[in-house]
């Protein structure tokens, strides 16, 4: 006998008071917080519970009663479903507003370190069309929206070209128009989708693994070229003949594409770093610029997808570097090289780290790209890499400048910076809270003196942010 699902309550004519840490807003009713997608600090609304727990719950607007004042009609259509944008319902200025506040609340809740003033966020001039590279899945499980699944929407065959439903790994929705990257990308994704269409071109299938057409990558930048790469599975001579047919039909169709890559993958993941990238037409890379530094970004390449954003980011990382042309400075998780590329101008030498040894390598090429000769880069995991052993051959830096992923960085690194003792740390962090925990360990020997967020995403809720820490007298 089936067990009764638990009836969860519909909480009527409830305030959104905030916002959350990771985008969702929240409400209280007695002592339960309840978090809230797609709704704004003011909006009155009818809360139906999905989730709860002892002193939280997660809960849907399932009826409003008054919206917002600080509220602004989101511009996608794809808004609301397709997971991304979330915060397309707030003004520009308030999320900046809150990002601020995000900042601010980290670094001196989790962090509890003394702070300077914290500098004014520095937001993202473009809000949208911002983004330099996109993903986009092919699947043969099309995401019907409520409203479609109301309205009984037939549709001829249920393919799809777009992204993922956040909680259905097999099902994609249909993308029309995307705001993220320049228009570009939507004529190209829309152009393939209805030649795919035209002429019968099997999507794949996540679950039995089945179909030829899976993944669409395209990159752009601000050098005017265009990196299209298109990934299927292709286990007979006659799918191989039909995917190239695909290629030359987008070759002909957009011949400002620069990069016209293609992947045969079979593997059941949609990951391509170990798998070959073949060139169809142009070249194997584009160029990102600045400053008259040219930066080669391959299919694999690691790069800021707010390019624009980036190049502030980096200035803002040099300025708070301090760099006057004598310093060894140590580029931690430096990825493609690109800010050790940026400084080392300034700087008597440059050595990067990075676990990737491809990124290595792009880096290492971008340095010979812009005649830099006085950069090292070194591949490994940075725990075993950054040893008292390593400082001892190379030198003790006058400088780091660190920039690890989301989960901030392991304790031994932080014992290393301990131990070489530089006259500055530079922490360029994608994620406040894991950055403040990561200050707090290194209080001791060292003093925060200057903080500045910048926003490279807007519409969602993640923020960076640079903080310049000064070794203690």
């Amino acid at each position: 006998m089936a067990r009764n699902k638990k009836v969860l309550p519909l909480l009527e004519e409830v305030t959104i008071i905030d916002i959350a840490a990771e985008g969702k807003a929240i409400a209280k009713v007695n002592d339960l917080v309840i978090f809230v997608p797609y709704v704004v600090p003011g909006d009155v609304v009818d809360l139906q519970i999905k989730r709860k727990k002892n002193k939280y719950a997660e809960a849907e607007a399932v009826k409003f009663h008054k919206y917002a004042e600080q509220r602004a009609v989101p511009f996608c259509q794809h808004y609301g479903v397709c997971g991304g944008c979330k915060w397309q319902v707030l003004p520009y200025s308030e999320q900046i507003r809150y990002k601020q506040k995000q900042v601010t609340d980290n670094l001196t809740r989790i962090g509890k370190v003394e702070l300077p003033e914290i500098s004014p966020i520095l937001g993202s001039e473009k809000t949208q069309f911002y983004r330099n590279k996109l993903e986009f899945t092919f699947s043969n499980k099309r995401w019907l929206t409520n409203e479609e699944v109301k309205q009984q929407v037939v549709y001829d065959q249920m393919n799809a070209v777009g992204f993922h439903i956040p909680g259905a790994f097999d099902k994609v929705l249909a993308i029309e128009k995307c705001w993220l990257q320049d228009d570009i990308s939507n004529r190209i994704r829309n152009a393939v989708r209805d030649y795919a269409y035209a002429h019968n071109y099997e999507f794949f299938n996540l679950r039995s693994q089945e179909g030829m057409l899976r993944n669409m990558i395209i990159r752009t930048s601000t050098t005017g070229e265009l990196m299209v790469i298109l990934i299927a599975k292709i286990t007979e001579e006659e799918q191989l003949v039909q995917f190239k047919q695909l290629l030359s039909y987008v070759e002909d169709t957009f011949p400002e594409i620069t990069s016209l890559m293609y992947v045969v993958n079979n593997k059941c993941n949609d990951t391509i770093t170990d798998q070959e990238v073949l060139l169809y037409k142009g070249n194997d890379h584009i160029f990102e610029e600045m400053e008259g530094l040219k930066f080669k970004i391959g299919p694999k390449s690691f790069y800021q997808t707010n390019s624009e954003q980036a190049y502030n980011l980096y200035k803002i990382t040099r300025e708070f570097a301090q760099l006057t042309g004598k310093e060894l400075v140590y580029d931690l998780y430096t990825g493609t090289g690109t800010i050790a590329n940026f400084v080392a101008k300034q700087a008597r030498q440059v050595i990067g780290i990075e676990y990737v040894p491809e990124a290595i390598e792009d880096a290492k090429v971008n340095s010979e790209l812009n005649n830099i000769k006085n950069t090292l880069f070194f591949a490994g995991d940075m725990k075993d890499m950054l040893t008292q052993d390593f400082i001892n051959e190379y030198g003790r830096p006058d400088v780091i400048i660190t920039d690890p992923p989301r989960a901030g960085m392991h304790q031994d690194v932080i014992d290393v910076l301990l131990f070489a003792e530089p006259k500055r740390i530079v922490y360029v962090s994608c994620n406040p809270a894991t950055q403040a925990r990561d200050l707090a360990l290194l209080d001791n020997k060292y003093r925060v003196t200057a903080v500045q967020p910048v926003d490279m995403f807007p519409h969602t809720h993640h923020v960076e942010n640079v903080v310049l820490l000064e070794k203690r007298s």
